[in-house]
């Protein structure tokens, strides 16, 4: 099947779900959608240098994972919204793509960036299906949503992902964002929750947990 993975910066779906992604990638076809290039991430260095610089590490890490292709829709960083260019783009892309599964971040992640994208990406899935936006391309329904953790924990998941066998894979993907795992190791605290996640779910020694959105 197709999947359609969004990401409100380039480290998120290393970090959310790249496990998942790992996953999936052995038997489907998976694309990655970056809303923002993470540019205000540092005040050494100039906002044009540092999203060149993760999006290559984003590049480099979906390759990792088993992930081909990647689209940057670059919005501004820490400014996204929730707008009617926005959804073209993305309304564009789901019929472009035609995905079965969308994966998105969690709605109520504590940041305003990651919750937008939830709001965009659950829209945008319900416009796609319908005769809304026209010049986006023909109506394609997509099957189900997931939603995945990244700085708030999900309260009450619905669907847990052994990811023991791709962990390491993660864990290297996540390490290609030298820009951000040098300030923050989102790398060892990733793996952390995974584990917990895994010895509460009982399904396996790691697991990514998602909230199911119905479409």
């Amino acid at each position: 099947m197709n999947v359609l993975v969004f990401a409100p910066h380039p480290d998120d779906a290393a970090i959310g779900c790249g496990g998942t992604i790992a996953n999936l990638t052995k038997k489907n076809k998976i694309a990655i959608v970056y809303l923002t290039s993470g540019e205000s991430g540092s005040i050494k260095i100039s906002e044009k240098k540092l999203a060149r610089q993760r999006e290559a590490e984003a590049k480099k890490s979906a390759r990792i994972l088993g992930v081909k292709k990647t689209i940057f829709l670059r919005n501004p960083d820490g400014f996204l919204e929730f707008d009617k260019k926005n959804l073209q783009k993305i309304v564009s892309i789901i019929r472009k793509e035609k995905p079965e599964l969308v994966i998105c971040p969690y709605a109520k992640d504590q940041h305003r960036d990651h919750r937008v994208t939830s709001e965009l990406v659950f829209d945008s899935v319900w416009k796609a299906s319908g005769p809304w936006l026209k010049g986006t391309g023909k109506p394609w329904d997509v099957k189900e949503v997931l939603c995945y953790e990244i700085w708030t924990p999900i309260q009450k998941p619905a669907h847990f992902e052994d990811i023991s066998k791709t962990i390491s894979k993660k864990v290297k993907a996540i390490k290609c964002f030298k820009s951000q795992t040098k300030d923050i190791r989102y790398d060892k605290a990733v793996k952390c929750l995974n584990r917990f996640r895994g010895i509460i779910s009982g399904l396996g020694d790691y697991c990514e947990c998602f909230e199911v959105k119905e479409s």
